[in-house]
């Protein structure tokens, strides 16, 4: 049994529905990737409740925080040196006020 979606051979990337995505950084510690991503699912979710407002422009700016801090947009995490991925993940995001920790 997988614990995730399909990932190509060089672990850059997972599949999902026959799509290509950037995978996230796999050297994240745990606990920050865990971080990050709930703040991910935060702003997706300030998206959803602002579409057509104007809090979504906020909403999706914080979306491209996480997603740039988790390594799935901006320079690819594989071409960074270790010093850029950390810096990238241990970068503050923004959080919307809803956001519980």
């Amino acid at each position: 049994m997988s614990d995730g979606p399909d990932a190509t051979e060089d672990g850059h990337h997972v599949v999902i529905d026959g799509r290509r995505w950037r995978a996230t950084d796999p050297d994240i510690p745990s606990d920050r990737r865990d971080y990050l991503t709930r703040v991910l699912m935060a702003w997706r979710r300030e998206v959803r409740r602002h579409h057509g407002d104007d809090g979504e422009r906020r909403a999706r700016d914080g979306v491209q925080a996480a997603k740039v801090a988790l390594g799935e947009r901006g320079t690819p995490w594989w071409e960074q040196t270790d010093a850029e991925r950390r810096a990238r993940w241990e970068t503050p995001v923004p959080v919307p006020d809803s956001f519980r920790s």
